[in-house]
């Protein structure tokens, strides 16, 4: 027997708020929550349900009665099908006030925490165009849409360079203009996918694990230099070289042209030899003074322009005279350590990756800081009492942990330590609020910041200051 369609139809619901992962929220008349992937607060919409749970459902607004007075045109050709501006249609000033109410909520109702007055967000100045890295894949059978599909025609090219469809791990939307980074990153990802269709270089199939082009990564720097990295499956020196000379004739303001070949079954580059073709194997990236060296592997705020803000708030925050030392948790390549190490006595990074310390240290030596110091591996194994006994008693901890937060290890040690300040960065505001109720009996949130780092999605940094009680 087949299974009954359990789907409904709900219509004439008024959307009321938008929330996680950039879902639009609303009630069903059944009394549970409605996550709707296309709509915003103020519409009111009938909404077919993809997925039933016991508390909620899941659904597509395929009907919109009224329109909301908080929506924008988007600007984007491609939005609604690509997955990474969800809330293009949603003018900037509300996307913030969704932003802020996350935060807001995630500290009060998980964490349950007494929170100060709160600082409203800060926004971006820039809401187009402030990516500073870009990563694109190539497909030899591109998404088709609807339109395509219904004309029956017969398409012959399906190569493509663009963005995952969600969800979908071997679908690619191919990708005429990108609103998220400045040219020449459209011109150069244009020109590499029209110059290896025009010369038969294949573009990759997933499900096959067949083709010579499978990502092409673009990185650009507030101080103007260029990262082009080109992907391959396997090596062909002559058709790589064929491309990656055109690249460098076409674009000679490139400042470092590379490439990596893998043929792994998955395209991360971590555990991969990348191999400088032209120019330096890495470009600079600068801020007050201070010179941040960007290899493919580094990590590096992906918003050069509100990483500024973010770390100026955090140094602010740390409240630093002079004569503190400062642990710097989970560092990535020292970034706000070397920012924040001019009011200090001392900044201790650790960062379990030994690439992003290599990078620190260089950093460090090459902007004349000698007082910082950097350790590499997993935090709950280093920063232990034995660590703290051999390199100093922190008075201030900046931490700034991965999207899952700090490991309740971490936690415990900073408890069992109780430095004066924590400064808590975070990219995501449901795990830090689990942090710091951890904290609580100890620590009192003095200040809290949000920063929108990525205008146009969901996605938003918050920086608490924590005081000792």
């Amino acid at each position: 027997m087949g299974r009954r369609n359990k789907n409904k139809l709900f219509t004439d619901i008024e959307v009321t708020d938008a929330g996680a992962k950039g879902k639009a929220i609303a009630k069903s008349p059944d009394g549970r929550v409605i996550f709707i992937d296309n709509a915003v607060p103020g519409d009111v919409v009938d909404v077919q349900t993809t997925q039933k749970r016991k508390s909620y459902y899941k659904g597509t607004a395929v009907e919109f009665h009224t329109l909301s007075d908080k929506r924008t045109e988007p600007v984007c050709q491609h939005f609604g099908t690509c997955g990474g501006c969800k809330w293009q249609n949603m003018d900037y000033k509300f996307q913030l006030e969704y932003k802020q109410n996350e935060v807001e909520n995630n500290l009060r109702r998980l964490g349950k925490i007494e929170l100060p007055e709160v600082t409203p967000i800060l926004g971006s100045e820039e809401i187009y165009y402030y990516r500073n890295k870009m990563e694109f894949s190539f497909s030899d059978s591109r998404w088709l849409t609807q339109k395509e599909i219904q004309s029956g025609e017969n398409i012959e090219n399906r190569n493509a360079l663009g963005f995952h469809i969600p969800g979908m791990w071997d679908k690619i939307l191919d990708i005429k203009k990108c609103h998220l980074q400045a040219d020449p990153s459209n011109a150069i990802r244009n020109f590499v996918k029209e110059f290896a269709t025009a010369n038969d270089i294949s573009f990759f199939n997933t499900r096959n694990q067949e083709g010579l082009l499978r990502t092409l990564m673009i990185r650009t720097s507030s101080t103007g230099e260029i990262m082009v990295l080109v992907q391959f499956f396997q090596e062909n020196k002559e058709k790589r070289e064929l491309l990656l000379n055109a690249i460098s004739a076409e674009f000679p303001q490139i400042t470092s042209l590379q490439y990596v070949v893998n043929p792994k079954g998955n395209d991360t580059i971590y555990d991969q030899e990348v191999i400088c073709y032209k120019g330096r194997d890495h470009i600079f990236e600068e801020m007050e003074g201070l010179k941040f060296k960007i290899n493919a592997k580094s990590f590096y705020q992906t918003n050069s322009d509100q990483a500024y803000n973010l770390y100026k708030i955090t140094r602010d925050y740390a409240n630093l005279k002079g004569d503190e030392l400062v642990y710097d948790l989970y560092t990535g390549t020292g970034t706000i350590a070397q920012f924040v190490a001019r009011n200090a006595k001392k900044v201790v990074g650790v960062e379990a990756v030994p690439e992003a310390i290599k990078d620190a240290k260089e950093n460090a030596e090459r902007n004349n800081i000698d007082n910082t110091e950097f350790f590499v591996g997993d935090m709950r194994k280093v920063f232990t009492q034995s660590f703290i006994d051999q390199h100093g008693h922190p008075d201030v901890i900046i931490t700034d942990p991965p999207r899952d937060g700090m490991h309740k290890d971490v936690v415990a040690q900073i408890i069992g330590i109780l430095p004066e300040r924590i400064v808590y960065v975070s990219c995501n505001s449901a795990t830090q609020a689990r942090d710091l109720a951890l904290l609580d009996e100890h620590y009192k949130v003095t200040r809290v910041q949000a920063v929108d780092m990525f205008p146009q999605t969901h996605h938003v940094e918050n920086v608490v200051c924590l005081e000792k009680r």
